[in-house]
């Protein structure tokens, strides 16, 4: 992985963004991009620091919600403290937010996951996430349902004022109906993974709803097993093309997600199938592409 001060660089040079003590990219793109747990792999995942490097890119940062023992909604991906967490000790590999109170969560310096050279940080409360962000509609944040009270993150959204800004994401449509009825004007994605098969049974029965309380889809991309490059991938083209056909009428943005896609390629590839958006660990990969292909489609 390169330095994060290389890529910003690159950012920086190639779109025209300013330095990290700028505010704001140099303008709102006309597209979505949703930095994944963050900001790619910019930045220790899921904490304020990579949502910051997510808004200034220009991208939507992604952010994971769990509970602690004691009811604090904070920024965390994992079930367990393994992968993320610097020095853990044994006990504590087998751990996770779910187990700790907010005050032991807080004694914990999150970052391992990028290697050597990643600035070490602390674990984000969405109280604290959401407090850097109202008053600022620029910002906005995915919030990927892991472990979490519905009603008790909606009235925290109200609470700080933010509800335009956030996007709810999740699998299972059962949260997604739920957080509808509590806040009605909310955006919602509706991401889904697995075979072409049970992709299919899943936009079946979503039209069978008209898409009920959707206003976002995202497929994910996988590369077939041993393969290295993306000149073929799963779930097929022409399935890519259906579910665009079946969505932009509707007005549903259509995202994809393709897994370790680190080169243009695939992300070309996919807009030509009706792609419209992304969520993607290499905003420096993709950002240039989504540029590029926009000023052709406002032309």
């Amino acid at each position: 992985m390169r330095p994060a001060a290389a890529l910003l660089a690159f950012l920086t040079f190639v779109l025209g963004i300013p330095s990290l003590s700028g505010e704001k990219p140099a303008s709102v793109p006309p597209f979505i991009v949703q930095s994944h747990r963050g900001a790619g792999v910019l930045a220790a995942e899921n904490t304020i620091a990579a949502f910051e490097l997510g808004w200034k890119l220009g991208t939507i940062p992604e952010a994971d919600v769990r509970t602690t023992k004691d009811g604090v909604m904070v920024a965390f991906h994992d079930g367990d403290f393994s992968r993320v967490v610097h020095g853990a000790t044994d006990v504590q590999k087998k751990q996770g937010v779910k187990e700790v109170t907010f005050a032991e969560l807080s004694q914990l310096e999150v970052g391992a996951e990028g290697g050597a050279g990643f600035e070490r940080r602390k674990v984000s409360s969405m109280a604290d996430i959401f407090a850097v962000m109202k008053g600022k509609p620029e910002r906005r944040l995915y919030l990927d349902i892991k472990q979490v009270s519905l009603s008790a993150l909606a009235d925290l959204v109200k609470q700080y004022e933010v509800a335009p800004q956030v996007i709810l994401a999740s699998t299972d449509m059962k949260v997604i109906h739920e957080w509808k009825s509590l806040l009605p004007a909310s955006n919602t994605l509706h991401w889904m993974g697995g075979s072409e098969a049970s992709l299919r049974e899943r936009i079946e029965a979503l039209k069978k709803e008209n898409f009920r309380d959707i206003t976002q889809v995202q497929i994910h991309v996988r590369r077939p097993k041993g393969a290295t490059g993306w000149e073929t991938f799963e779930p097929s083209e022409a399935f890519l093309r259906e579910v665009g056909a079946e969505l932009k009428p509707r007005k549903i943005l259509f995202q994809s997600l393709p897994w370790g896609a680190d080169t243009t390629d695939i992300y070309r590839k996919l807009l030509s199938l009706g792609v419209e958006s992304f969520a993607t660990d290499h905003p420096d990969v993709l950002m240039p592409v989504m540029q590029e292909h926009f000023k052709q489609v406002m032309k």
